[in-house]
C-alpha cells in the first residue's frame, strides 16, 4: 500500500514535470519526492505519537531536500515539490491532492492563532516560487497563487491571487493550474487598477463632454489577458 502511493506519486510527477525522463528517475534524483517519502515515515510516527523520532527523521530530511515539513502537516496525494530548496509547511497545514509548489515557499502561521495555525490548501493547487501562505484559513481547488505573493486571507476555488498583500486577480474554473505548471501568464493587479480608472475617467469626461474619442479605453472586463495592453 505504502509502496503503490509512492509509485503514484512519481508517475504523477513524471507526467507534469518536463524534466522527467523516467519515474524511476523521479525516485532517485527528485529531492522534492524524497521529502514526501520521509514526511509519509514522520507522519505515522507522529499519529503514533512518537513526536521525538518524527522530528528528529524530519530534521534529518530537511538536511537532505532542503525542505522542512512538519511531522504533523497533512499532505494528499501527487504532491509536486520541484526544485523544494527553502520550502516551509507547518504543523497544522493541510495540502490536498495533486498540488503543486516551487521553492522558497512557506505554508505558515501568522503567529497569534492556536490549534489551528497553518493554511488549509485544496486540491489542484499550483503555488509558485517565494508565495507565503500565511494563517487558518483555505485555498480553494484549482487556485494559483503567484510568485512572491503574500496570502492573508481566504481563497475561493478557481481562482488566481497575486501581490503583496495578495488579492484576487481572476477567477476561472476551466483550468487545473496544478497541471499547467505557468507562472508567467497572470494578471496585474496595479495594471487592472490603472484599466479601471482609465475607463471611469472616460465614462466621465464623456458626460461633461470632454471626450470625443468615439472609442473607449479597453477595460479589464473586456480585455483578454487581464489588464489594459
Amino acid at each position: 500500500m505504502f509502496l503503490r502511493e509512492l509509485i503514484e506519486d512519481a508517475r504523477s510527477i513524471r507526467d507534469r514535470d518536463p524534466a522527467a525522463r523516467t519515474t524511476a528517475e523521479v525516485f532517485l534524483l527528485y529531492p522534492g519526492f524524497h521529502a514526501v517519502i520521509y514526511h509519509r515515515l514522520t507522519h505515522w510516527l507522529y499519529l503514533h505519537k512518537r513526536f521525538f523520532l518524527a522530528r528528529m527523521i524530519s530534521q534529518f530530511a530537511r538536511t537532505m531536500t532542503g525542505v522542512e515539513i512538519h511531522p504533523g502537516a497533512t499532505i494528499g496525494r501527487g504532491l509536486f515539490i520541484d526544485h523544494g530548496m527553502g520550502i516551509v509547511i507547518g504543523e497544522t497545514a493541510e495540502v490536498g491532492d495533486y498540488c503543486t509548489i516551487y521553492h522558497g515557499v512557506t505554508l505558515g502561521g501568522t503567529g497569534k492563532d492556536t490549534g489551528k495555525r497553518h493554511p488549509t490548501i485544496g486540491d489542484n493547487v499550483l503555488i509558485s516560487t517565494g508565495a507565503k501562505v500565511l494563517g487558518p484559513f483555505t485555498v480553494g481547488n484549482n487556485s494559483r497563487i503567484g510568485a512572491n505573493a503574500v496570502v492573508l486571507q481566504e481563497v475561493p476555488p478557481n481562482s488566481t491571487v497575486v501581490g503583496v498583500k495578495a488579492r484576487v486577480v481572476k477567477i476561472d474554473g476551466h483550468r487545473v493550474p496544478s497541471f499547467d505548471l505557468d507562472q508567467i501568464h497572470m494578471p496585474d493587479p496595479v495594471s487592472q487598477e490603472l484599466c479601471r480608472l482609465e475607463h471611469r475617467v472616460y465614462q466621465n469626461e464623456r458626460r461633461l463632454g470632454l471626450q470625443d474619442d468615439p472609442e473607449p479605453p479597453k477595460t479589464v472586463e473586456n480585455s483578454e489577458n487581464g489588464d489594459c495592453d
